[in-house]
């Protein structure tokens, strides 16, 4: 059986690798610099499987500052990445709805 971190990943636009902080759990995206920031406009952005696999492997090898990588669809404006989809734009903007709202 293939390790799910072995199988092929299938890429089908611009991703960044995204992590959460070992020290408070933030949210971190890996730069082109291979650091971490809080800000997805300073990810580093791949568009071929090659790519992300290099930034996935890079990530995880620092498993000691930014745990649980993954690759994550980004959406690009002026260069910039910003969360494409619902769930990453939870993990970089907060919740849906506001604290202590009644439902």
């Amino acid at each position: 059986m293939t390790s799910p971190l072995q199988q092929k990943l299938k890429i089908t636009g611009p991703t960044a690798i995204t992590a959460n902080r070992l020290a408070d759990g933030v949210v971190v995206w890996l730069t082109p610099q291979r650091t971490w920031s809080e800000a997805i406009a300073d990810a580093a952005i791949a568009t071929t499987s090659d790519e992300v696999h290099a930034l996935l492997a890079s990530a995880q090898a620092d498993e000691l500052e930014a745990v649980g990588a993954y690759p994550a669809r980004v959406a690009v404006e002026d260069g910039k990445a910003r969360p494409a989809n619902l769930r990453e734009r939870i993990r970089v903007d907060g919740p849906t709805v506001a604290f202590g709202s009644a439902a």
